[in-house]
């Protein structure tokens, strides 16, 4: 079984696409990130993100426990590596959903992996997902924005694009892939 990695720039939607694959297709394993920012509201710990303190996250990094880690909008993610490994090696399809900087750090430490970014339906469409969420200040949300520039160069880096117009399309897509032998 291979590994899938979920991208996009900030906005696009990929929490949403990873929350409907976890509802709707249990046979698809949803990889659980940790971060030190703190919770958005209806957040619970375990489901969208462990939440850790700084000097956990570091402890983890300096032990080598993270498949991959970046620092973003002040704040840093990563994937535990052991429960990936795990679920690979029982031939439990794993998707991973994670940064532009995390995806090209898999890239180049788990050959064979799926790299699938997705992207906005258009800048316009990007910019009003961002502002609607009302959770993050103006500044916040403008430093998302310049970063979601430079991801958005970097679409072609990726193995599949999938243009987010429909939470449903983009969740059979993604699914289609995940469960088609390895170089299909």
């Amino acid at each position: 079984m291979r590994l899938t990695v979920l991208s996009g720039p900030s906005g696009v939607g990929k929490s949403t696409v990873a929350a409907s694959i976890r509802r709707a297709y249990s046979q698809i394993w949803l990889s659980v990130s940790v971060t030190t920012r703190a919770p958005r509201p209806r957040e619970a710990d375990g489901r969208e993100y462990h939440f850790v303190s700084d000097r956990e996250f570091d402890r983890m990094v300096a032990n080598g426990e993270l498949l991959e880690w970046a620092v973003f909008a002040g704040h840093k993610y990563g994937t535990p590596k052991r429960p990936v490994t795990e679920k690979l090696r029982e031939g439990i399809p794993a998707l991973l959903e994670i940064d532009l900087a995390g995806a090209r750090q898999v890239r180049q430490t788990v050959p064979g992996a799926l790299l699938v970014f997705l992207a906005p339906p258009s800048w316009e469409e990007l910019i009003r997902r961002l502002t609607s969420r009302r959770t993050e200040s103006p500044d916040v949300i403008g430093k998302r924005l310049e970063v979601a520039r430079i991801e958005l160069a970097a679409g072609s880096e990726f193995d599949v694009t999938l243009v987010n117009t429909s939470v449903e399309d983009v969740c059979q897509r993604l699914v289609t892939l995940m469960l088609a032998p390895a170089g299909r």
